[in-house]
């Protein structure tokens, strides 16, 4: 079973960086793809962005150019760089687990907790 747990969530004024990180623990970390996943008040939770096991990285229209997703094997942490914030990024994010990822939510689990990213203008 995995558990991941994200942190690095905060405030931060339009144009900022915040790094976002989610730790795994349990399986084989290598095995899976994490995603990286958001949701802001009263929308639906929405994909940001995914990588492989093997680096291979996937981002939404929405945030390429401006996010960056690593992966530490060693540390067994996926990062999400964020830059060049904008206050339509406020949302809490979320990072989950899937052996066969799509952009929806329904092929993901091991749900994190959620970190609050709150973007100023």
């Amino acid at each position: 079973q995995v558990q991941l747990d994200e942190s690095g969530g905060g405030l931060v004024q339009a144009g900022g960086s915040l790094r976002l990180s989610c730790a795994a623990s349990g399986r084989t970390f290598s095995s899976y793809t994490v995603g990286w996943f958001r949701q802001a008040p009263g929308k639906e939770r929405e994909f940001v962005g995914a990588i492989s096991g093997t680096g291979n990285t996937y981002s939404a229209d929405s945030v390429k150019g401006r996010f960056t997703i690593s992966r530490d094997h060693a540390k067994k942490t996926v990062y999400l760089q964020m830059n060049s914030l904008k206050p339509e990024d406020t949302a809490v994010y979320y990072c989950a687990a899937s052996f066969s990822p799509t952009p929806y939510t329904s092929t993901w689990g091991s749900w994190g907790q959620g970190t609050q990213v709150t973007v100023s203008s």
